[in-house]
C-alpha cells in the first residue's frame, strides 16, 4: 500500500489487536488475525485475505503500521482506490477490533465512496456495506 494510516496504536491497544477478530455472524464482515507483528484482515464470508499490516515500536512508546498489502485481484476485492484501502484498515482496526465509534474515520470512508462511485448512497449503507457495521454502532 503506498497510503498507510497515521495513528499510533497504545500499547494496551496493541494487546487487544493481537487477540485479534472472528465475526460472530453473517452481518460481521472481518475476521483479524495476528501473527508475530503482522495483523492479516479476510472477509469473513469468503476468507479472502484482503489486507496484510505489519506493525512496528515507536519511539515513546506504541506501534504503528510500517508497511501494508492489499489483494488487487478484482476477483477477490474490487477496490483499487489507496486513500480507500488506508482508510478502511485503519476502520477495521479501531472500530471492529478495538470497538471505537470511530466517527472521523467512518466520515472519510463515506465521502471516499461518494467520490469513488459518484453516489449519495446514506453513511448507514456505506458503512454497513463495507464493515458489517450499522452508523450508530
Amino acid at each position: 500500500m503506498s497510503l498507510l494510516p497515521g495513528r499510533i496504536w497504545s500499547d494496551e491497544e496493541w494487546e487487544r489487536i493481537q487477540r485479534g477478530y472472528v465475526a460472530q455472524d453473517m452481518d460481521q464482515k472481518w475476521h483479524v488475525l495476528v501473527e508475530g507483528d503482522t495483523a492479516f484482515l479476510h472477509r469473513s464470508w469468503t476468507r479472502f485475505g484482503v489486507y496484510e499490516a505489519t506493525f512496528a515500536l515507536v519511539d515513546g512508546g506504541g506501534r504503528r503500521i510500517v508497511s501494508a498489502l492489499v489483494e488487487r485481484d478484482g476477483d477477490r476485492y474490487r477496490n483499487t482506490d489507496d486513500d480507500y484501502d488506508s482508510v478502511m484498515l485503519e476502520l477495521v482496526i479501531s472500530a471492529i477490533v478495538l470497538g471505537e465509534p470511530a466517527a472521523e474515520l467512518r466520515s472519510r470512508l463515506v465521502e471516499s465512496t461518494s467520490r469513488k462511485a459518484g453516489t449519495d448512497a446514506p453513511p448507514a449503507v456505506v458503512q454497513h456495506s463495507a464493515l458489517g457495521l450499522r452508523s450508530d454502532s
